[in-house]
């Protein structure tokens, strides 16, 4: 149906253009500006249809802002051009009118549709309301971009809500990857790497948030205010943005808890196959590790240290870094 319908635009504004064309240039000499009507009536046509697949990326809300800011832009416009008319001559008030009306309608559009996020506008029979009020708002850090798994977890759909990207971050980003220390060069290209796989995934949408505060130094506080005033959340790995946030009302979604939380659970006296890679801190203690990164500290391990063994489950220890398993090794022989 969509098809059918840009076909009908083409062709009805080629037909269009023809007949203008007729009706102005009547002559038998003049025939072929007939054609040049209906040629310019198609490529009119063409160009409505490729304004249409442009919108198509935006959503209904994004487009009736542009529309409404664009009405006010001329509205104020009309008003300009009204008071203007008492003190210059008719002429140069349409000179003026037609770069002023283009003007005014262009930064009324780009004003309301970077605002649409922090107010509610009510026009006949649509209302334009802020998204967090319907809707969660994910406010990414510069850490958990670094991190990376922000896009795989993204990409299974799991992580509720709008992901929203300060442009404060981006600059941070991309100042740290222009640094002269290659680790947070390294870092700061990942960071920007991961972006660009989110912005290709069609599983993924994030926008670029536009909001910046002269008054406040930092990204983190930044961060902050930016998701109170939007009623947001932070997704951060960073243990300092989320203690500070959690003191000022803001919600956060850590990504090591949730990391933490969807390890598989494990029982004192459970039994596991672990290879010991290194020796522990206390006496005779071997380290290991799960496929996850969970650390096993077996007893009497030191000595076993290349090969994989099968030990029993002592304890386990949760703490802020990660979880913890401490074992022994079973009555089984080791495994080579």
């Amino acid at each position: 149906m969509i098809l059918f319908l840009r076909i009908v635009i083409v062709l009805t504004l080629t037909v269009i253009g023809h007949l203008l064309a007729t009706r102005h240039f009547a002559s038998d000499l003049t025939v072929q500006y007939r054609w040049l009507g209906a040629l310019f009536g198609f490529f009119g046509g063409l160009g409505v249809v490729l304004v249409d697949l442009y919108f198509k990326r935006l959503s209904v809300r994004n487009i009736l802002s542009i529309l409404l800011g664009a009405s006010l832009g001329l509205w104020f416009n009309y008003l300009l051009m009204g008071v203007l008319g008492y003190v210059l001559p008719e002429t140069d008030i349409q000179q003026i009118g037609i770069v002023t009306s283009l003007l005014f309608a262009y930064l009324g559009a780009i004003t309301i549709l970077r605002g649409q996020d922090e107010f509610s506008v009510m026009i006949p029979f649509v209302k334009l309301s802020a998204k967090g009020a319907k809707e969660d708002i994910v406010l990414l850090d510069t850490s958990v971009i670094i991190d990376g798994r922000v896009a795989d977890i993204a990409e299974t759909q799991f992580l509720g809500g709008k992901l929203f990207l300060p442009r404060f971050v981006l600059k941070e980003l991309q100042l740290i990857a222009d640094s002269s220390d290659p680790l947070k060069r390294n870092r700061g290209r990942r960071g920007l790497d991961i972006l660009n796989r989110m912005k290709k995934s069609p599983a993924v949408e994030i926008r670029v948030h536009e909001a910046e505060y002269t008054d406040v130094t930092t990204v983190d506080a930044k961060l902050v205010r930016l998701a109170q005033e939007l009623g947001g959340k932070l997704l951060t790995n960073d243990y300092n943005l989320n203690k500070v946030a959690e003191l000022q009302g803001v919600k956060v979604l850590n990504i090591n808890e949730l990391a933490n939380a969807v390890k598989p659970i494990v029982i004192p006296g459970e039994m596991m196959q672990v290879r010991i890679l290194k020796e522990g801190k206390e006496h005779e203690q071997g380290v290991g590790y799960l496929d996850d990164g969970t650390m096993v500290v077996v007893d009497n391990g030191r000595r076993r240290i290349g090969q994989t063994v099968a030990v029993t489950i002592t304890s386990v220890l949760q703490t802020q870094a990660g979880r913890m398993i401490f074992a022994k090794p079973s009555d089984e022989s080791a495994v080579h």
